[in-house]
């Protein structure tokens, strides 16, 4: 199949409102990795050079026998139903491409019913606002699904799939969707002890890219983890082409008992980095202390040195600068960092980082994050070159995890990442924060980002992290 006109990604999204920095203003900091995560999938659409995005919501209006699309040109969304109305969506409908689905339907005897008069859902709407948000400006298909069977999902997928090949199209396939909703105590639809397992299997699915898993996991574990996002699933998986897949899990979390995944399951862009998302808050390690910092000396002086010039050079010319070859040995080591970026006033401006290492040495990675934390932080415009003078930078460097037990955990020296005994779901959180003072809060604290019973029998990973500011 030549590429050039099919489908070049496809991805599995999460939908709360909260994700939204309008909406959710302070408590997105519970939900960072997944909003990072959604700047990742974005700009992997992007390098994908996909022209339309078909996306598919459980929070359309619902027809009992038919898929529906909202009719256009114009498709439009905003969040004013959750106390944000100047936060909006806008796209051009691919009229062309929809109507090539509605035909492919229409052969497998699949109707697709066009609505008008509806803003879109926020199923939609919260995954178009973060593409919009990092720069995709395409033409889009609003879809939703129906009570037919879970085989007839599938095949609609299928049906897409040879529209976007029959119209010559770089198109891009989300679906919209959270996981269980039951995973704790407190979670919106209530507990169900055996929920999380539900998840695992989903995320253990695309991690081994064999995703008939999804299509035949156990639909009463489904209706009792009472998840929202399986049909979109399996019409995702019905799009995709078989000999084709490209999985990977960006990001998995649950602080409200919520599953929220960011996954790719096809990619034809030619390979690039990926980033390795935190699941802990890169607000909290940017509202630490100024005092806690270890910058009084030359390396920390070369360390923030290199964030600033990358910031400052990437803003003022868009150039990315190359790692500088007479650093110290310091910086050709392989580690995670997070780089800040603050106002002379103390206020946080950007904060961008990864957990795991994703480049080949230290100085890569920090001038890597640096360009995140100035451009891709979704709480903030890019920084303007206006602003630089204005500006001041740390970096946080993280040891590598490292397997422990509770008793040797230190909340105020190492942060703590949480693992169900299985190996999912697993939870983080950084040290040194303000308001944890014991290893049992930063393990409750940490358990419960991922929906984990801190009670339970758990396995704990141990890591540090140096900060140097300027």
């Amino acid at each position: 199949m030549d590429h050039s006109s099919s489908l070049v990604f496809a991805g599995i999204a999460p939908h709360p409102p909260i994700m939204v920095p309008e909406v959710g203003r302070d408590a997105i900091a519970e939900v960072r990795s997944s909003i990072d995560a959604m700047a990742e999938l974005t700009r992997r659409l992007i390098a994908a050079k996909a022209e339309t995005v078909v996306i598919i919501s459980p929070h359309a209006p619902l027809e009992r026998d038919a898929f529906i699309a909202y009719d256009g040109p114009q498709l439009h969304g905003d969040f004013a139903n959750f106390r944000a109305p100047t936060a909006t969506v806008n796209f051009d409908l691919d009229d062309e491409l929809l109507n090539e689905i509605t035909r492919a339907a229409a052969n497998e005897q699949l109707m697709v019913m066009r609505i008008r008069g509806y803003d879109l859902d926020h199923g939609t709407a919260v995954p178009l606002y973060f593409l919009q948000r990092h720069g995709w400006h395409g033409k889009v298909i609003a879809l939703g699904y129906n009570f037919l069977s879970n085989e007839d999902h599938v095949r609609f997928g299928k049906c897409i799939r040879e529209a976007i090949e029959r119209s010559r199209r770089r198109a891009a396939f989300i679906a919209s969707g959270d996981l269980s909703h039951r995973l704790k105590a407190d979670a919106p639809a209530g507990y169900y002890p055996e929920a999380y397992r539900f998840d695992r299997e989903v995320v253990d699915a695309i991690d081994s890219c064999a995703t008939e898993r999804i299509v035949n996991i156990d639909q009463n574990l489904r209706r009792a983890a009472g998840e929202c996002g399986y049909r979109s699933m399996l019409v995702a998986i019905g799009a995709v082409p078989e000999d084709k897949p490209s999985c990977e899990v960006i990001s998995y979390e649950a602080p409200f008992g919520v599953g929220y995944l960011v996954a790719q399951l096809v990619n034809v862009a030619p390979a690039s980095e990926s980033r390795a998302v935190a699941t802990g808050s890169s607000d909290s390690l940017a509202a630490r202390d100024e005092s806690e910092s270890t910058d009084r000396d030359p390396l920390g002086q070369l360390i923030t040195g290199l964030a600033r010039k990358t910031i400052e050079t990437f803003v003022d010319s868009g150039r990315i600068i190359d790692a500088p070859g007479n650093l110290v040995d310091f910086f050709n080591a392989r580690a995670g960092c997070f780089v800040s970026i603050k106002t002379r006033d103390g206020d946080l401006r950007g904060c961008v980082g990864t957990v795991e290492p994703v480049k080949t040495r230290l100085a890569e990675e920090i001038i890597y994050n640096a360009i995140s934390a100035a451009t891709r932080d979704p709480r903030f415009a890019p920084v303007q070159p206006d602003e630089l003078p204005n500006l001041k930078y740390s970096v946080d460097v993280l040891s590598e995890p490292e397997p422990c037990r509770f008793s040797d955990l230190d909340p105020e020296n190492y942060g703590v990442i949480v693992e169900h005994q299985s190996g999912f779901p697993r939870g983080l959180l950084l040290p040194n924060l303000r308001g944890v003072d014991s290893a049992r809060e930063q393990v409750e604290i940490a358990a419960s980002k991922a929906g984990l019973d801190p009670l339970s029998n758990l396995k704990f990973f141990r890591f540090r992290a140096d900060r140097y500011s300027e």
